[in-house]
């Protein structure tokens, strides 16, 4: 592999496309399930792949390469993962904030508490039994992916794509979820 990388650096010091193109070829698929490690969509994660290749291309970073292609382009995607994180987080964060802000104001009488409690509850019950149950151990009772894996007998990746799920399913409740953090 390293005569291939050399190789590839040759033709993209000299502009040779076809040496993006090997680039591609070669790093592509396994850059897209390194980035799966800290998103976990994976078409986010082609796209953060992508912006490394069109980065890379168009700056020419070829030019200022001293070490390892390859660990320059993993050392890329790790770094725009956690840019795209801390930016997704950041809104997600102000976003909650609002609402904990709008939550805080009013008040909650317990009556409409447990209405909202069993409302959730029978958005839970819409969830696969295995998505559930990863969820409750997650939100309720504040285990990590990894002890819920064990719990479960199930990988650590199986654990945080069953959590993806639940939320992505349970978007729709994260205001009862705030409720019932904030008042239980």
């Amino acid at each position: 592999m390293k005569n291939q990388e050399q190789n590839i650096i040759e033709k993209l010091r000299f502009g040779d496309e076809s040496g993006l193109r090997e680039m591609f070829d070669l790093y592509y698929s396994p850059l897209c399930i390194f980035a799966l490690k800290y998103i976990d969509a994976f078409d986010k994660s082609e796209d953060l792949v992508q912006e490394v290749f069109i980065n890379f291309w168009e700056k020419n970073r070829v030019a200022q390469l001293n070490g390892s292609l390859k660990s320059y382009l993993f050392t890329a995607v790790k770094n725009n993962a956690l840019a795209y994180i801390r930016k997704n987080n950041k809104y997600l964060l102000e976003e909650l904030n609002d609402d904990i802000d709008l939550f805080v104001e009013e008040s909650i009488d317990s009556e409409m508490l447990e209405d909202k409690k069993k409302q959730l509850y029978k958005e839970l019950d819409n969830l696969s039994e295995n998505n559930r149950k990863v969820f409750e151990a997650i939100v309720f009772e504040n285990l990590k992916y990894k002890e819920v894996a064990e719990i479960h007998g199930v990988s650590v990746n199986t654990v945080k794509t069953q959590f993806s799920r639940s939320l992505k399913q349970l978007r729709a409740s994260f205001t009862i979820i705030i409720l019932l953090l904030l008042h239980s």
